[in-house]
């Protein structure tokens, strides 16, 4: 699971840089960043103004930072047919 994949995505449908999003959300760009690339995760606080400034709640951003890699492999077939038009979904929803 990567957070940071998940805003960098709500990011770029925002058509927004990195530089954008952190004055916005009241962060540093360093610091947004490190989150993106996955070198740091958000904490709680940091979590919250971003899921504030894109209008989801944190379970969108965990539903979209979920990769294959998270499922059971017995469940990997299935997650791989149903999980990008679910992806796909979410992000149309808060575009």
């Amino acid at each position: 699971m990567n957070i940071g994949n998940a805003i960098k995505e709500l990011r770029k449908e925002k058509g927004l840089n990195q530089r954008e999003l952190a004055a916005a959300s009241g962060l540093t760009q360093t610091s947004l960043s490190q989150i993106e690339s996955g070198v740091k995760r958000p904490n709680p606080g940091t979590l919250k103004k971003l899921c504030e400034f894109f209008g989801v709640s944190e379970t969108v951003i965990y539903l979209l930072a979920t990769d294959v890699s998270d499922i059971p492999d017995e469940k990997k077939e299935i997650f791989s047919t149903i999980f990008p038009n679910i992806k796909k979904t979410l992000i149309e929803m808060f575009r």
